[in-house]
């Protein structure tokens, strides 16, 4: 089955609807010596290349802080040919226009396009605050640096990529200067839909990054999930979920090795089916969530819970209310605890792209800690808690969900943010 294509927005690309992505081939995060880069990480590169380029995906995606992905797609691409590739690469914005072009320089002698080189796409990495789009956008700013380097024929069309708020990435999308947006969306987390309609209506391409890993770790799914799922794979359903949705062009397939491109291609080939096989898995799924979150917290739980909290820069201790009660809806409803963890020891680690803290400065109760509140060392008392969760119909249960939170997610942390 070779992955077919979609009209990528007002690029006017044919856009293979399965993307290569470059986060996970690459031999290290650190950014390591040519001379560092072993046979045996280059032969697995270019297995993987040739299976995905004989497959169809002929849109290769990286970013210049991906550790060594850049430095080896640079070799390995003059040995797999393929007519048809697409080739984009991500540099993050830069208060200092010379220090961005400085690096989008780096990325087209890492990638092999220093002399003559043409990039078919450039995406703005990372306009996760406002700071990040004033340096893309302002007059001798970052985007003026792509402008005349498109102008000299370097580069083709340029985007963006976005952990921000739906506030930010709607703002960005409305100055109508992208031709392109990577962006979060899948089944576990759907709260940027009113963006891709936005991006639709300015006739954007709408790429959806880390579907498998970011959307659950379906690439190890607990087997609730799995089983909820059957008789497709979790990343089958989630693929599906996500391309028969309107206005998605393409999706990203993070490969490590070139077995991990199986389950993506037979997505593909159940796709003219999806409108048949994705609704009844959704609806078992959904009533999964619905009995087991009600059944702990009450039918009104699903409706409300993120009514009235504050934003993360508003909680004592900085501790991210949101996004940890939505870990938790994932925790009761799916067992995604591996992804769970993962994205609870990033808390705190992560800057802006997984802005706020985790639950681990939540002080435990008095009898727990043997009378001390807050913790020895400092924390977060649950008085100071509730004094910001005044407009919560759930101030009464957060601080014991938080707790619960602490006590199966906590006490690791994740040192490396693999930020797509």
């Amino acid at each position: 089955m070779r992955v077919p294509t979609r009209r990528f927005g007002r690029t006017g690309l044919a856009m293979p609807v399965l993307s290569l992505g470059g986060m996970r081939f690459q031999q290290s995060w650190s950014d390591l010596p040519a001379d560092a880069i072993t046979a045996e990480s280059q032969a697995n590169l270019r297995a993987t290349l040739e299976k995905a380029v004989a497959a169809g995906f002929h849109h290769i995606e990286t970013a210049r802080h991906y550790g060594t992905s850049e430095h080896q797609l640079g070799t390995v691409l003059e040995q797999v040919s393929d007519p048809q590739r697409i080739l984009q690469t991500k540099v993050p914005p830069n208060p200092d226009p010379g220090v961005f072009e400085a690096e989008l320089q780096t990325s087209f002698e890492r990638l092999g396009l220093a002399v003559g080189g043409r990039l078919d796409l450039l995406a703005i990495h990372g306009i996760n605050l406002e700071e990040h789009l004033h340096q893309t956008l302002r007059p001798g700013g970052c985007l003026e640096v792509v402008r005349r380097w498109q102008a000299e024929g370097r580069i083709g069309h340029v985007g963006f990529s976005t952990h921000g708020s739906l506030a930010l990435i709607e703002a960005a999308i409305a100055t109508d200067q992208f031709d392109f947006i990577n962006l979060h969306w899948y089944f576990i987390r759907q709260d940027n839909r009113p963006a891709i309609d936005r991006a639709l209506a300015h006739d954007m391409g709408v790429f959806v990054i880390s579907p498998t890993d970011k959307g659950g770790h379906l690439h190890s799914p607990s087997a609730r999930m799995a089983e909820l799922c059957a008789p497709l794979h979790p990343i089958v359903f989630n693929d599906l979920f996500c391309l028969s949705a309107p206005g998605i062009h393409t999706i990203s397939v993070g490969a490590a090795h070139p077995g991990d491109l199986d389950a993506h291609l037979e997505a593909v080939a159940l796709l003219d089916g999806a409108v048949g096989l994705v609704p009844p898995i959704v609806e078992r799924l959904e009533q999964a969530r619905r009995e087991a979150l009600e059944g702990a917290l009450g039918e009104t739980w699903l409706a409300t819970w993120q009514q009235g909290l504050p934003e993360w820069a508003d909680t004592p201790g900085e501790i991210n209310l949101p996004v940890l009660l939505w870990l938790h809806n994932l925790l009761v409803a799916w067992d995604l605890e591996g992804y769970a963890k993962a994205r609870y020891g990033l808390m705190g680690q992560g800057g802006h792209w997984f802005p706020g803290a985790n639950a681990d400065a939540f002080a435990p109760t008095a009898l727990e800690a043997d009378g001390a509140s807050p913790a020895p060392g400092g924390g977060v008392d649950e008085a100071q808690l509730r004094g910001v969760l005044s407009g919560s119909p759930w101030a009464a249960e957060i601080p014991a969900i938080l707790r619960q939170l602490k006590a199966r997610l906590g006490g690791q942390t994740v040192q490396r943010l693999t930020s797509t």
